[in-house]
């Protein structure tokens, strides 16, 4: 029951964009208790299929920009020789430090985004008035 549970809020997220890879790690190894490396390699499979089924979705809206997509496709590829690389050699608790602080960065991010875009909203809604 788990299994599905975490499946399917990583799949939710991820096809809306956020980064449903980052919430199946996290999920996986705070609910399953899987250890940080097969967590990032079962999250490698599970992206596989919904990478794909995503790619047929948006080709056939037309909502992919090929000439933007394929140079990142192939520095993404070298990307992630180069990561799986280096997180392979990585000791466990750096990895979870390294993945940790990225979700940290990421949350100021997102927070910093949202505050900009209300302020935003705010400043037009005032102009209209």
């Amino acid at each position: 029951m788990k299994e599905i549970f975490i499946g399917l809020i990583a799949g939710v997220v991820g096809s809306l964009g956020m980064g449903g890879g980052t919430v199946l790690i996290l999920l996986l190894s705070i609910y399953s208790g899987v250890e940080q490396h097969i967590a990032q390699g079962t999250n490698v499979i599970f992206f596989a299929p919904m990478a794909i089924t995503a790619i047929i979705i948006f080709i056939k809206q037309k909502r992919i920009n090929f000439r933007i997509a394929m140079p990142i496709c192939i520095w993404g590829l070298i990307g992630a020789i180069i990561g799986a690389s280096i997180s392979s050699k990585m000791n466990v608790g750096a990895l979870r430090k390294f993945f940790g602080g990225f979700l940290i960065l990421i949350a100021i991010y997102q927070i910093y985004s949202s505050f900009k875009m209300y302020k935003k909203e705010k400043n037009r809604n005032n102009t209209i008035k």
